[in-house]
């Protein structure tokens, strides 16, 4: 029997039946006492289990976004982030880096503990820490921000990077760690890799060579007045003002409660945090389309509640529990799909920031809509189009030779308004703030002007939808080249490009691209499951759509077999 799926937000996701038969049905519907974590047992749980080197659920292991588990399976614990801690001093050191840290952490109830651990090994090892001049909760843009800060304002100094204790937008019970170096943006694969492998080595040893100390002498770094200060330097804050843009924003329960608020205070905005709440069980949310609680503004399921307020602003956002996503929520259009908010971003920013380089590219990811390739192409701008993985547009941002980098998973940054790097990670308030600077400049909503697009350049239709692999595939598929695609046609369209390392930068995709005039998919193994992911985008509707995906499952099945 077929496990049934449905979708949400454009995404397709497997759903379990209740046990009478019966869908799901809870989705989008407030968290009842059930739903919530032991916030006591997890942190418990933080101290007292034990991870087992040898068990691979127990290792360290580094995604794109840090390490990421919960302390009640085993995956998030004291040696976890003890040992993660210890092996970024010493890689700091094989890359001689000798400058300051500066350290964040989100509202998840285990970055509080991972938080302390982390400090007690960086007193340990003798690194100059910064954290919080407030003891409050750190957003990972603002934590990408003081890093470039400093190392521009001390050239030729021993330069800075930065860790974030953060499981961005997972649930309640999950926490995470990630490192950014001295360009401010998240580590690339071989410094994660060489990070991971030391952690397990400490693990395995038993933390032998784990320096620790009390946390006491830490520096105090404002990063939200920092931040915040320095917006009218990429945002025309004069312009939401003027315009008196009246502005809902919601943080989820996330790090940017306070950022929103001093925004609205120091600018004089007509700015409402819709729900200041901080609650390590997030009771306030609603269900994800599996029932579960998660901070992801570009559900419509978790944005539930937000999409209550949308008729009382001009636009309401939302941010994920680090503040590195977002979500815009518009009266007429409701919960804008993010690749549709790219867009517009896009033919925006690149009209109105005349001190860009002339040759500043648009920066997307593969499986990121294609509407983005033609407003590229009628900006005359040349598209940059990278694995999936924010670390890739680090170098454009910060040379600036890419003006905007953007995921599909509503993740982007952009250059200051005159060109240079603002972040190097993505920043949800950042594209949130930007919706109200579009709104007071062209009196138009997002969701207006992305129709206004669609007019013009055409209505894609997208969706992901899983497909089962065994290990064995999956592998196979992650080193597939295109050329072993033998398919000429796809949904009764030519094939114009089977690709099977990035465009912009002949990084390895890991997994395939297959491209026609007017559709494309792209198959990528999950890391986390046993099947395959198909992103699929047509320009002729849904049936099309359909028979994209149906062709794609049968041409990656045929190539993997």
């Amino acid at each position: 029997m077929s496990t049934p799926v449905i979708a949400f937000n454009g995404v397709t996701h497997a759903v379990s039946p209740c046990q009478d038969g019966r869908m799901s049905s809870r989705a989008g519907t407030y968290a009842q006492e059930s739903d919530l974590i032991d916030d006591e047992a997890v942190v418990r749980a933080y101290y007292e289990l034990k991870p087992d080197a040898s068990i691979p659920a127990q290792r360290v292991v580094f995604g794109t976004s840090g390490h990421r588990g919960s302390s009640l399976d085993t995956a998030f614990n004291e040696d976890h982030i003890a040992a993660c801690t210890q092996a970024i001093v010493e890689y700091r050191e094989t890359q001689g880096i000798t400058g300051p840290l500066f350290i964040g952490a989100d509202t998840h109830v285990l970055s509080g503990p991972a938080l302390t651990t982390a400090l007690e090994v960086l007193i340990g090892n003798q690194v100059e820490v910064y954290t919080d001049a407030h003891d409050g909760y750190v957003p990972t843009p603002a934590v990408s921000h003081a890093i470039i800060k400093y190392n521009k304002e001390h050239p030729g100094s021993p330069q800075a990077d930065g860790i974030v204790v953060t499981p961005s937008h997972n649930p309640p019970r999950d926490g995470g760690f990630k490192y950014n170096p001295p360009h401010g943006g998240p580590a690339d694969t071989d410094a994660t890799s060489w990070i991971a492998n030391r952690a397990n080595e400490l693990i395995a040893d038993g933390l032998k060579g784990v320096e620790r100390a009390e946390p006491s002498a830490v520096e105090g770094y404002d990063f939200r007045e920092e931040y915040v200060a320095d917006l009218v330097n990429i945002v025309d804050i004069d312009a939401i003002k003027s315009a008196g843009v009246k502005i809902g924003a919601d943080p989820l329960g996330g790090a940017s409660v306070a950022y929103w608020q001093l925004i609205g205070e120091k600018y004089g905005l007509d700015l409402t945090v819709v729900n200041p709440r901080v609650d390590p069980k997030w009771s306030f949310m609603t269900l994800d389309w599996d029932e579960k609680i998660r901070m992801d503004p570009s559900s419509k399921n978790v944005m539930a509640s937000v999409l209550e307020h949308k008729d009382e602003f001009q636009v309401v956002t939302g941010n994920d529990a680090d503040a590195d996503r977002h979500g815009i929520v518009t009266p007429d259009g409701g919960l804008l799909n993010p690749n549709h908010y790219l867009a517009v971003a896009i033919q925006y920013l690149y009209t109105h920031r005349p001190e860009w380089r002339a040759d500043a590219a648009v920066g997307k990811t593969l499986v990121s809509s294609s509407i983005i390739d033609r407003v590229a192409e009628s900006l005359k701008r040349k598209l940059w189009e990278v694995p999936v993985g924010f670390k890739w547009f680090v170098p454009g941002l910060v040379d600036g030779s890419i003006g905007f980098g953007g995921e599909e998973s509503a993740g982007a940054s952009f250059l200051r308004k005159d060109g240079t790097a603002w972040t190097t990670d993505k920043d949800g308030i950042l594209l949130a703030l930007l919706a109200s600077e579009i709104i007071a400049v062209t009196g138009k909503s997002p969701s207006q002007l992305y129709r206004e697009l669609t007019e013009k350049f055409g209505d894609p239709v997208y969706e992901r939808i899983d497909a089962a692999a065994s290990k064995e595939q999956k592998a196979k598929l992650s080193k597939l080249s295109g050329d072993a695609i033998t398919a000429t046609e796809l949904a009764g369209e030519p094939i114009v490009a089977k690709l099977s390392e990035a465009p912009g930068n002949g990084a390895a995709v890991g997994g395939v691209k297959v491209v026609t005039e007017n559709a494309w998919f792209a198959a990528r193994p999950s890391g986390t499951e046993d099947v395959y992911k198909i992103y699929a985008e047509s320009f002729k509707g849904p049936e099309h759509l359909k028979q994209v995906q149906a062709e794609a499952k049968e041409i990656v099945d045929r190539a993997i077999a």
